[in-house]
């Protein structure tokens, strides 16, 4: 397996384990409805993802060797760039609905939640699409 598609296992699966359990606290009522109560456990919950892919981004690397230390290549810029395009038509979808939609029918909570929910579904799909091109060998 390439290392950049050892980072991108890594990177989703902390994604997908964390933002599991921030929709799941919020979905069961254990984060308060002020939106400062949103803005701590989100903090929190993203702080544990974003140093645990640190960790493992340092340890990926000492272990890959001279692999890990490489630039990007070409395929590689061509799969990121595949995946940040249509993750972009993702987060744009969720922006239109938490700019256009929500704000005349839903509580602030709500649109909040909405707007990192888009966040998250679209790096998970950009992350998703990245795993995709390598396992299928696509060549942009």
């Amino acid at each position: 397996m390439a290392y950049r598609e050892k980072i991108a296992w890594l990177t989703l699966g902390c994604m997908i384990v964390a933002y599991t359990v921030y929709f799941s606290l919020v979905l069961s009522g254990h984060v308060g409805p002020r939106l400062l109560d949103i803005v701590w456990t989100f903090g929190i919950v993203a702080s544990i993802q974003a140093i645990v892919v640190i960790v493992g981004h340092i340890v990926l690397a000492m272990a890959s060797g001279p692999e890990g230390r490489a630039q990007p290549d070409e395929r590689d810029r061509a799969i990121a760039r595949r995946g940040g395009n249509i993750g972009y038509f993702v987060l744009l979808a969720g922006t239109i609905l938490v700019g256009v939609v929500m704000p005349f029918s839903d509580p602030a909570p709500k649109i909040v939640n909405t707007a990192l929910l888009a966040i998250v579904l679209a790096e998970a799909v950009r992350y998703v699409l990245i795993l995709q091109s390598y396992r299928r060998g696509w060549h942009g």
